[in-house]
């Protein structure tokens, strides 16, 4: 359980299936909070509404649904997204500018936020400290299993937490963070600690995976830190034991997105060894990683090695044959 924090989830009716599709985070306490977001160009609008708020620093709650992106929806998309968290924030009794909202799902359709709002009461009055998992299922699109992994630590005899939370397993590639993941913990760090600790945590894992080639318009990666632990980070030291734990809570997601991505039969890491140096590391991993005829002699189960050595080749990294 991560101290000070509650989550929900419930079906509004978005999903035609009638599953879970809306969901809620609340800080009991303002929270510091950091993001990432997607670097495709086409950005849906709850990603622009987010990228304005989150300069704060500070939110208390993050509203997401599934089964409709709110993308490419103009200025009516803009409108439903500040709408949905105007709408949680006078339910919750916080400001309207300390809500986030995240969206999932088909590209393009208008979203039905009266079918948000009627849901709302619901969403709210089943907030619960344990109900992380219910969040899990509520922002899956063509996931098959929710993905949630939990870390703890000590921090000079101070126990704190780090829970989170992702979904995505179609339009997965490594340009930011390739879903939506939202990790919540008790620890107590700022805002411009946190932002740092995101980015370098998401460079390592979130932005080191690939499906199948394609970059959301709606990926968003948020962390908030609700300080209830008592458990302060503000060193040298206490940061690098945080990263670890971090590291360790994306790293796992990622991993785990990997798997139940679709289509998705063999999990592969890329390992390169010998580069002059991480970037070009990074462009040869990943020109193997998103070839189709390596994939295809993976899936196939061929050891034909060829093809590794050729996609290395064109990865355009100076390299001796």
């Amino acid at each position: 359980m991560c101290k000070g924090f509650k989550f929900s989830g419930v079906g509004s009716g978005l999903k035609k299936n009638g599953e879970k599709d809306l969901g809620l985070i609340f800080s009991e306490t303002p929270a510091s909070v950091a993001g990432v977001f997607t670097r495709n160009q086409i950005k849906a609008a709850p990603v622009l509404l987010d990228m304005q708020r989150i300069t704060s620093g500070v939110c208390q709650a993050v509203i997401v649904n599934s089964g409709n992106a709110n993308c490419c929806t103009g200025a009516k998309g803009m409108q439903d997204a500040i709408s949905m968290a105007r709408w949680a924030a006078a339910k919750l009794d916080i400001p309207e500018e300390q809500v986030l909202v995240a969206s999932t799902g088909v590209i393009g359709e208008p979203l039905d936020v009266d079918k948000v709002r009627a849901a709302l009461p619901e969403l709210i009055s089943t907030l619960d400290d344990d109900g992380v998992s219910v969040l899990a299922e509520a922002i899956m699109t063509t996931d098959t299993v929710p993905k949630v992994v939990t870390q703890k630590g000590r921090l000079r005899g101070a126990a704190f937490t780090v829970t989170g939370v992702a979904k995505g397993s179609g339009m997965i590639r490594p340009d930011m963070a390739t879903m939506l993941c939202f990790i919540c913990t008790d620890a107590d760090i700022s805002h411009q600690v946190l932002k740092g600790l995101l980015s370098a945590s998401v460079e390592k894992s979130l932005n080191r995976i690939v499906i199948d080639g394609d970059t959301s318009t709606n990926d968003v990666a948020f962390i908030m830190a609700s300080g209830t632990s008592g458990a302060k980070f503000e060193d040298a030291e206490s940061m690098h034991a945080f990263q670890n734990q971090l590291d360790h809570v994306l790293k796992t997601l990622a991993k785990m997105l990997v798997k139940d991505g679709e289509g998705v039969t063999k999990c592969v890491d890329v390992v390169i060894q010998g580069a002059a140096s991480e970037p070009q590391a990074l462009a040869i991993a990943n020109t193997i990683a998103t070839s189709p005829l390596v994939k295809t002699a993976l899936f196939g189960e061929d050891a034909n090695w060829g093809r590794l050595i050729a996609a290395a080749g064109r990865s355009q990294v100076p390299l001796e044959p």
